[in-house]
């Protein structure tokens, strides 16, 4: 009898909508729409509150999902779809204050493995706008190229 192969779930987090479209806050969407691209993942279909698509990545199955939630409930769409998937890798990691990744600590604990896509602090870049703001804002044209290039190098 041959062993059952792992199945892996790889979450993109960002917010349904075209008003939300390259937003700094849907970079895990863009980067979630780049795996289904290169990786020839299935058609995505709605499920677990999200659409999810099946692929297989070096002869493990894999599942791409992307919330329909909003950002700051993202866990609640994941603890369903972390039972189905029913294997993840574990790592870890904090917050770091990002309130899609608390709610996903919150509801699955804090041991998976994660891909982070930084899109920077107004703060650190010295610019006067709300947090809140800079996250929903959109990129710029130079921050496009720049965001395009970083989720092309994406190994999994």
């Amino acid at each position: 009898m041959q062993a059952n192969k792992p199945i892996f779930l790889i979450v993109g987090l960002g917010n349904p909508g075209p008003e939300y479209e390259r937003t700094r806050h849907n970079v895990g969407f863009m980067a979630a729409d780049e795996i289904h691209r290169r990786y020839n993942f299935s058609t995505f279909r709605a499920k677990f509150d999200g659409l999810i698509a099946e692929g297989n990545i070096e002869g493990e199955k894999v599942y791409l999902l992307k919330p329909q939630t909003f950002m700051n409930l993202s866990g609640t769409v994941r603890l369903d779809a972390v039972l189905f998937a029913d294997t993840r890798t574990k790592v870890g990691g904090s917050s770091a204050g990002h309130n899609g990744i608390k709610s996903i600590d919150s509801a699955i604990g804090r041991e998976y493995r994660r891909i982070r896509i930084g899109i920077g602090h107004p703060r650190d870049l010295g610019l006067p706008i709300d947090a809140a703001d800079w996250v929903l804002g959109k990129f710029t044209p130079a921050e496009m190229s720049e965001i395009h290039r970083v989720i092309e190098d994406i190994q999994l």
